[in-house]
């Protein structure tokens, strides 16, 4: 009898701890649950008047740090949240979800629990405002495929897929998230008004030239597509006006997806975009460990963005030209910007486009530091090995590099153009932008000797057309296949991707429907390196960005909402011969649809539109290794494919986040889910378009991967 008293006391006394630790949350009269919380944390529980709310998110923001922060989170199948790890500040507080309106913010500081009330939405239109840009814009009609191929209104060399390209990831949505409210609606309570106008076709044709950016727009809208979606994206404007709202509705998150930790810094300011940032080397994720965030402005300002996410402060670093005369962004305004009106916001001479960490800490950057004509050591005449096989005339990008450690800024001449950036295995940065050729610098030639000239190399793409196994006399590109020569190809990288499995070299050819390219580089690439190409077949078209894996299979973002894989070993025929001109080998070619709703009236398809796809190959998100994942710019996220599944990373807030590329970091491999993530920065070319409007900054964004909602 003592025994079990004792007993019955020892379990009482642990109850009595265990509540006193971890607090009880009511969820209903039926059911308590704990939440185990620190004093660095928030946790609680979620209920609206119809219970508890499961999959939605609990966010905490604060502007007391030294640059604004928030962190994101999703509640489980009983509404609890937990909020990990929160910087000592005061906290706004407010639940978010699809079905739901913004609760009211609550103030609260860490270590505490906190229960929330959900808000029901009161009716659908109220739900769709927080709704992913992706259910807006795809109701968005499309032109039947009679309009296009000189029928109807159209140019004559235009078709439906070329359309879709060009309104997707590879034109208007690859700056913008499109179907935003700020994109989805006409500017309103602006500082500088568009005019009045007869009607919606008239407001969009003015839209469409505001700004510096009006100048791409336009050219874009008028040439490539003959200005038909004017009316269209004019019918949509209207219709949305009128109070019509998305055919589907989003689905909250689930499985994994609601384990995903989200946290938000603001850089840089409030007039400027970023296209990128690089948080570590690609080939070893723990380079630069719990280091600052290093961003890329691209024609936007002439600095170097940095975040530390240790200290939550945020700094600019001065990106020079090497020579005064170089050329910078030129275009005034075509029409004032409903925002910045006839002010030139945009004044970059650097152009810094990609940054890339090397294994000793270093960032190389794909930036300008001259004007577009090359060194005479560049051109015809040349000595140098490269000239000689195939001399340059103009480039528009070089590189540069910077020391952290010291702050040094080089500048790294280079005869062949430059645009995004990977190391190989022996420590050679290859670059795409060279347009004809690839290029690439050898690190550890340039460390030796500090001659750019001496460390660089390029080569034009040559296609083993006549089967010998290597490289020959050739035909250029304008001439019929010779079956005794070989042939030269242009065929620009757009994205470049150095292999792990066999060396090989590979790029993505952005042209329509595009391709891939392999360049195997041989042992003097000047002289022997041969090349490969693979064209999209339908139904996938349109790539832009590319990775690629462990294994040597590469994935890609696709105009066609799919995220498209090419495995060479598939092929079946000869990868070479005078039949190997990039049609030989569409078995090698598996399409995934995005997830999301797609527009109606075009069969199965989703309207999502990606700019890049990356690779986690060292599983430094949590998932596991090469696990393919994309930027899912209409999700207002990214996305992850894990066994055959898309599982989405939203940013909830604030909507309109927009990803041009992201990298992942291994901070600690010993600290389980703390010591992982991705890091992007928010890349829209007008930050002033999302949630917060006027006055919003880019952001840098953590995702991190728990293994359960409540995980610390």
């Amino acid at each position: 009898m003592r025994k079990r008293l004792s007993l019955w006391l020892g379990i009482a006394v642990v109850g009595l701890a265990v509540w006193l630790v971890w607090g009880p949350i009511e969820l209903n009269s039926q059911q308590s649950v704990t939440v185990q919380i620190d004093n660095d944390d928030i946790g609680g529980v979620v209920t609206s008047s119809k219970g508890p709310e499961a999959g939605v998110w609990v966010i905490a923001e604060t502007t007391e740090l030294p640059t604004r922060f928030a962190r994101m989170v999703v509640t489980d199948e009983g509404g609890r949240y937990l909020l990990p790890d929160l910087p000592k500040a005061n906290y706004s507080i407010w639940v978010r979800g699809y079905g739901l309106v913004d609760s009211a913010k609550v103030k609260s500081a860490s270590g505490k629990i906190l229960n929330l009330k959900a808000v029901i939405a009161p009716n659908d239109a109220a739900a769709a405002h927080y709704y992913p840009a992706i259910h807006w814009y795809s109701m968005m009609k499309i032109p039947a495929k009679s309009e296009f191929g000189g029928e109807g209104t159209s140019t004559a060399k235009l078709t439906q897929d070329g359309y879709l390209n060009q309104m997707k990831s590879n034109g208007c949505a690859n700056c913008h998230s499109i179907g935003t409210r700020a994109t989805r609606t006409f500017p309103q309570n602006v500082p500088f008004p568009m005019g009045k106008f007869a009607n919606s076709e008239e407001a969009w044709f003015r839209r469409i030239q505001s700004g510096q950016g009006g100048v791409p727009m336009f050219a874009r809208m008028t040439n490539e597509l003959g200005a038909i979606p004017i009316k269209y994206l004019a019918d949509w404007t209207d219709r949305i006006a009128k109070g019509e709202l998305p055919h589907t509705k989003p689905i909250r998150p689930q499985g994994a997806e609601r384990n995903i930790v989200v946290t938000t810094w603001d850089w840089l300011d409030d007039k400027h975009y970023l296209h990128d940032l690089i948080a570590s080397d690609r080939r070893f994720p723990t380079v630069n460990a719990y280091g600052p965030l290093y961003g890329s402005t691209e024609l936007s300002v002439d600095v170097i963005p940095i975040l530390d996410p240790k200290t939550h402060t945020a700094s600019n670093f001065p990106a020079p030209v090497r020579d005064a005369d170089t050329p910078g962004v030129s275009e005034k305004p075509m029409q004032p910007s409903p925002y910045w009106g006839n002010e030139v916001v945009w004044k970059s001479k650097a152009s810094n486009h990609n940054g890339m960490f090397d294994r000793h800490g270093r960032v190389w950057f794909a930036a300008r530091l001259r004007g577009p004509d090359n060194p005479a050591f560049c051109k015809k005449g040349s000595d140098h090995p490269s000239a000689k096989a195939f001399s340059t005339e103009r480039n528009n990008r070089q590189l540069t590099l910077l020391d952290p450690k010291t702050m040094k800024y080089t500048f790294v001449d280079t005869c062949f153009g430059t645009h995004h950036l990977q190391f190989d295995a022996e420590d050679r940065l290859w670059t795409s932008g060279g347009g004809s050729v690839v290029g690439w610098l050898d690190m550890k030639i340039f460390d030796a000797t500090g001659d750019a000239a001496k460390a660089q190399g390029w080569t034009p793409m040559i296609l083993d057309a006549n089967g010998s196994g290597k490289r020959d006399d050739y035909v250029e590109p304008n001439q019929p296949v010779d079956p005794t020569k070989d042939k030269r190809i242009v065929a620009g990288f757009y994205a470049v991707m150095p292999s792990p499995a066999d060396g090989s070299v590979w790029g993505s050819v952005n042209t329509f429907p595009g391709a891939v390219v392999r360049v195997m580089p041989g042992a003097n690439p000047s002289e022997t390196a041969l090349t490969e190409i693979y064209n999209i077949p339908l139904p996938g078209f349109g790539i832009r960005g590319a990775d690629i894996d462990k294994q040597g299979v590469v994935w890609a973002s696709l105009s066609s909402g799919h995220l498209g894989s090419f495995d060479r070993r598939k092929c079946k025929g000869p990868l070479n011969g005078p039949k190997a001109t990039g049609d030989h080998c569409p078995e090698g070619w598996a399409f995934f649809q995005y997830p999301g709703p797609g527009f109606q009236g075009i069969g199965e398809n989703s309207a999502e539109s990606s700019y890049y796809s990356w690779v986690d190959q060292h599983n430094t998100f949590g998932l596991g290794e090469d696990v393919p994942m994309s930027t899912a710019n209409l999700h207002n996220g990214l996305v992850a494919m894990k066994d055959g599944k898309m599982i989405l990373l939203r940013v909830p807030y604030p909507i309109g986040f927009y990803a041009k590329g992201f990298d992942g970091r291994i901070d600690d491999p010993k600290a389980g889910w703390k010591g992982r993530g991705l890091w992007s920065s928010s890349g829209d070319r007008a930050p002033w378009l999302m949630e917060n409007g006027k006055g919003s900054k880019p952001l840098v964004v953590h995702f991190q991967l728990r293994p359960d909602p409540l995980a610390k």
